[in-house]
């Protein structure tokens, strides 16, 4: 009767509760609010305000530096008049022109509303002047180049990606996404009409997301379901400011390498290129592919050593194998940039709990294709031969006693390669084999031959000796 009761009220108070808590659902406000900061630079700002003086600060006008690209931001289920893209670039423009010290900016966007207040200010000195007159505005300044251009690309979904893993109703995943923002900017002459420089910029927009939750039953009558995640989305505005920023840097010194303006010290030019990595940054820009990747033509050649640590499993005569480690160590030379041979050596064990256990040692040749080679992240995929012994070859074996200890084997593998550098990488992989003579479990029976697979990640480097760059 006690439980009863008790099951009967915490109903109850669980009811009261709800209802109490949707009451509240419409009236409840943030715990805080974040205050007012100053506006946030682009990593461009820091180079484009330290740039050399100028012999001359040039007097330039912009009239409309807008988005030519016309998108709105997707929207699932509504329509969305939302811009993709800022429609201010104007301001942020004139606002870096101001910070690299190299521009007297002057108003040309608003200069219908500059030109009505003069009037006004004209019209009420006229009715209030005395005998001498009204006395006049001093003239407007002229600009000597005019600045031109918009963002003309906003590219969406130009990488996407992700992955994730659950079991049992735990798990979590992870979804990335890179859009591209492009301005292209130029300098005007308005004495001749001469275009005297363009440059144009590509910023990348990433937004990532990292979720993981839990759901399944603690026991019959109790669920257990919890949710964790975060989002980052890079704001486009500070996309499009860092594009404006970088490109009229570029502006700024390609125009004193080709002569159309000059700096109060050469030298300080010189020493701005090596600080910032100019060359640098132009030799990048030249080896970048549509996708915003460098291409290394180089980056996959010569000789390679590697070692690696996996989990595998045999598929033969014994139910429920058991998981084992194995250490390989390999060596790598590259054919050709996508096409390498590797020869390795593994030693592992294959057991079946207390029914079966024995080391096993193996060794194989492979032939390796990469599918990218010229990217840091390629996948590969791998086919070779070899064999799995189970006996050492000392001098006191026989040969026949040997062979017998001899299991041949054709094997496949897939995965992915990452290189950190020219030297330096790390690998992952998936392989399967599929043994030609069967007993590497000391049993020979059934259809089909015995079966090995497993997953291993391994450390790939270039010995120096090997070494080329």
């Amino acid at each position: 009767m006690l439980r009863v009761l008790k099951t009967y009220y915490s109903s109850i108070l669980l009811l009261l509760s709800g209802v109490i808590l949707m009451s509240c659902a419409g009236t409840t406000t943030p715990m805080y609010t974040e205050p007012v900061r100053p506006g946030t630079v682009s990593k461009a700002h820091e180079s484009l305000r330290t740039l050399p003086e100028p012999t001359e600060k040039i007097v330039a006008a912009v009239y409309r530096f807008r988005d030519q690209t016309g998108q709105y931001k997707p929207a699932d289920q509504i329509a969305s008049w939302s811009t993709a893209v800022t429609q201010g670039a104007t301001s942020i423009l004139i606002k870096s022109m101001e910070d690299s010290g190299w521009f007297t900016p002057i108003e040309r966007e608003s200069i219908s509303n500059l030109l009505n207040e003069r009037q006004i200010i004209q019209n009420i000195r006229q009715q209030h002047s005395g005998p001498e007159g009204p006395q006049a505005l001093p003239p407007l300044l002229f600009a000597g180049v005019v600045l031109e251009g918009g963002i003309i690309g906003y590219d969406t979904n130009v990488i996407t990606g992700g992955f994730g893993a659950r079991y049992l109703g735990t798990g979590g995943a992870a979804q990335y996404r890179k859009d591209e923002v492009t301005v292209y900017l130029r300098a005007v002459s308005t004495q001749s009409g001469r275009i005297l420089k363009t440059v144009h910029t590509t910023k990348s927009i990433i937004s990532q997301k990292l979720d993981s939750g839990v759901f399944r039953f603690i026991d019959a009558n109790r669920l257990l379901e919890a949710e964790a995640g975060y989002t980052y989305n890079e704001p486009p505005v500070m996309a499009v400011t860092e594009a404006i920023d970088e490109a009229l840097k570029m502006l700024i010194l390609e125009g004193i390498e080709d002569g159309v303006w000059s700096a109060r010290n050469p030298q300080e030019v010189v020493e701005f290129r090596e600080r910032f990595d100019y060359e640098k940054a132009l030799e990048e820009q030249m080896q970048r592919d549509y996708f915003g990747f460098i291409a290394h033509r180089n980056l996959r050649q010569g000789f390679y050593l590697s070692t690696n640590l996996g989990i595998n499993s045999h598929i033969g005569n014994y139910a429920n194998p058991d998981f084992n480690s194995g250490l390989t160590v390999q060596a790598e030379y590259f054919l050709l940039p996508s096409l390498s041979l590797s020869a390795g050596l593994e030693r592992t064990r294959i057991s079946a709990g207390s029914a079966y256990s024995a080391p096993v040692n193996s060794a194989d040749l492979k032939l390796n294709y990469f599918v990218t080679p010229q990217y840091p992240l390629s996948p590969f995929l791998s086919a070779g031969i070899g064999s799995f012994s189970k006996r050492t070859l000392l001098y006191r074996h026989s040969w026949d006693t040997i062979s017998d200890g001899m299991f041949p084997f054709i094997g496949f593998e897939g995965g992915f390669d990452y290189k950190i550098d020219h030297r330096f990488g790390v690998r992952i992989g998936a392989g399967y084999r599929y043994l030609l003579k069967d007993g590497l479990d000391g049993v020979s029976l059934g259809q089909y031959n015995d079966q090995h697979w497993g997953i291993n990640v391994g450390f790939v480097f270039k010995p120096v000796w090997s070494s080329t760059n």
